[in-house]
């Protein structure tokens, strides 16, 4: 890509940063919380374009000053010296030129809200139970490490052990952008607790990662939505079965239902259902676009279809395959223990590379 093309698009991103700068000062978008809010999201994402912006017009000043030197320079060791400088600027405007590239690509807005995380157990009887366990402990780990809060919405325990259905809500900083690869069906290759001629069973669990709605993403009218209470079940102390606490939202424009008794206070569990309501109803205008986006790339990485195999996770082998990017790593004990983050990096990769090729800019 022509520097002056990297340097053009960057000037026309200084002009917008200066605008909404200066928009989000003015007393009648300050008085308006919907705009304030997402020109102040703006303003926070453009940042880093701002800081790629000024090293890049650094580093082209520098090899222009160091060309206009090795004119001038008639000293051979000075000459040298000044065309080093300028062959290590080169390289190093190359460099950065690529990084640049990836910060110009269109942001995904939804990458840095929080997420639903949705396991389920699929074919495979209890033993893909007790692998949505493990794949729910193995996101617990990981969103740990980020420093992410990890608080459970609702759970369908396994018969021996894990769970049947487990929905997980993560908050912190670009949650959904990080986790919205693991979209898909995760796949189980190892020998069964219940297993006594230790043969190797193949069972399954679906993942689906939702995009946290916001407070303005969505208008919820409360008389679309009827509560139920009811006694909650499972583990959970004296007021389990005894205080009418879980509560079930109906959404009955959609049908959509919405269970959470994790609380054991009714106003709780309320919340996080209301919560997890709006969410569902906004991924149903949020699938429509990663459809698209699934109908032009050539590759599954971060596409909408959820009920494409995604992963195998081989115990006797001890390695972890992804099936989109074909890579596989020999350390699965580290990986179900939430050393999820180099097969992420990978897939950001690849989906950046494939963006890139789709935008024209190389």
């Amino acid at each position: 890509m022509a520097e002056n093309i990297i340097l053009d698009k960057l000037e026309g991103v200084k002009d917008r940063f200066i605008y909404v700068q200066e928009k989000i000062s003015e007393p009648d978008i300050i008085s308006d919380m919907k705009r304030y809010v997402k020109l102040n999201k703006e303003y926070k994402d453009l940042e880093p374009l701002i800081e790629a912006y000024d090293k890049y017009k650094d580093i082209l000043d520098n090899i222009h000053s160091s060309k206009e030197l090795l004119k001038e320079e008639t000293d051979p060791e000075m000459r040298e010296m000044a065309k080093e400088e300028v062959d290590t600027l080169i390289k190093s405007r190359a460099l950065f030129e690529e990084e640049i590239k990836v910060l110009l690509l269109p942001k995904d807005p939804e990458d840095a809200k929080n997420a639903i995380i949705e396991i389920r157990a699929g074919a495979g009887g209890d033993e893909a139970s007790i692998f949505a366990g493990d794949l729910f402990r193995m996101y617990t780990k990981y969103s740990e490490s980020k420093g992410w809060t990890v608080s459970i919405n609702r759970t369908t325990e396994g018969t021996m052990g894990g769970f049947k259905e487990v929905v997980l809500e993560v908050k912190g900083q670009d949650v959904y952008g990080i986790l919205k690869y693991e979209s898909g069906v995760h796949r189980v290759q190892r020998v069964p607790q219940t297993e006594t001629q230790g043969r190797v069973h193949t069972s399954a669990a679906s993942v689906a990662v939702l995009p946290e709605a916001e407070e303005f993403d969505i208008d919820l009218k409360t008389e679309d939505v009827r509560k139920d209470l009811y006694c909650a079940s499972g583990p959970g102390g004296q007021s389990v079965n005894t205080t009418y606490s879980a509560v079930r939202l109906t959404h009955e424009p959609s049908g959509l239902v919405v269970t959470c008794q994790d609380q054991k206070s009714q106003h709780k569990n309320y919340d996080k259902a209301l919560k997890e309501l709006k969410t569902r109803l906004y991924n149903l205008e949020h699938q429509k676009y990663l459809d698209e986006i699934a109908s032009k790339r050539k590759t599954m990485v971060s596409t909408g279809d959820r009920s494409a195999k995604i992963r195998t996770y081989n115990f006797p082998q001890g390695r972890m395959t992804d099936h989109r990017i074909k890579y596989t790593l020999y350390n699965l004990q580290a990986v179900m223990d939430g050393d999820i983050g180099e097969i992420i990096e990978k897939l950001q990769i690849a989906e950046n590379a494939e963006r890139l090729k789709d935008s024209g800019v190389q």
